[in-house]
């Protein structure tokens, strides 16, 4: 079976920077796990749903269909033949994501989702639950982290370079802490470190310096 390099952490910690460049380094195939719930945010957000009713967002979610392909080193996600692009990044779409992700059919369609990824090749699947829940039993899994006003500069900076900006840091950070507190203490697949998870704090790492430590901590063979 194809190999699985498993990433956790909260918004800002590096994940997707680490895991593309892992991924690079190593032939694994990038997955972005928050994409497929903003994408279910996006299509209950379309459809008219209030996204605090967990019943209706949950029958939105059966309807959705989502195809993958392998491109460019990563798995990219189309929904009626066209990938969403910033679609998904608005601040609309960051202010419906948690609750529409707590959701346990949407988590459940998701995971399933996900795990049927590996016929594509070995892949490195970053998110939030991927070394609890998705997946638990692959050898490599890391937990990466750093405090919340690095991770309120860092999130910051991505959006102003992508030309899509509209809050301040400590704005920003709020935001974080708020998505920290909701992702943590949800009933299902909660945002944890768990237990045999290598936890890498990044405040102070260059992207170099981490990408150098999760490969070194990789299993032998997949170095």
């Amino acid at each position: 079976m194809n190999r699985v390099i498993a990433i956790d952490g909260p918004a800002g910690s590096g994940k997707s920077s680490v895991s593309k460049r892992v991924g690079r380094d190593r032939g694994f195939l990038h997955v972005d796990s928050g994409a497929l719930y903003r994408i279910m945010t996006w299509q209950a957000l379309l459809a008219g749903i209030d996204t605090a009713d967990e019943a209706a967002v949950a029958a939105c979610a059966a309807d959705v269909e989502v195809s993958f392909r392998a491109e460019g080193g990563a798995v990219a996600f189309y929904v009626d033949g066209q990938t969403p692009g910033e679609a998904i990044r608005s601040a609309e779409i960051n202010r419906h994501a948690s609750p529409v992700a707590r959701v346990p059919a949407v988590r459940n369609k998701v995971t399933a989702w996900l795990r049927s990824l590996r016929t594509l090749g070995d892949l490195i699947v970053e998110g939030r639950d991927i070394t609890s829940v998705v997946f638990p039993d692959t050898p490599a899994r890391f937990y990466l982290d750093a405090d919340p006003s690095v991770r309120a500069i860092r999130r910051h900076r991505e959006e102003v370079a992508k030309g899509i900006a509209t809050q301040s840091e400590a704005e920003i950070k709020a935001s974080l802490l708020n998505r920290d507190r909701i992702d943590s203490t949800r009933a299902v697949a909660p945002l944890v470190l768990a237990p045999g998870v290598l936890r890498i704090d990044t405040s102070d790492l260059t992207l170099d310096q981490v990408v150098t430590r999760v490969i070194a901590e990789l299993p032998v063979a997949w170095r």
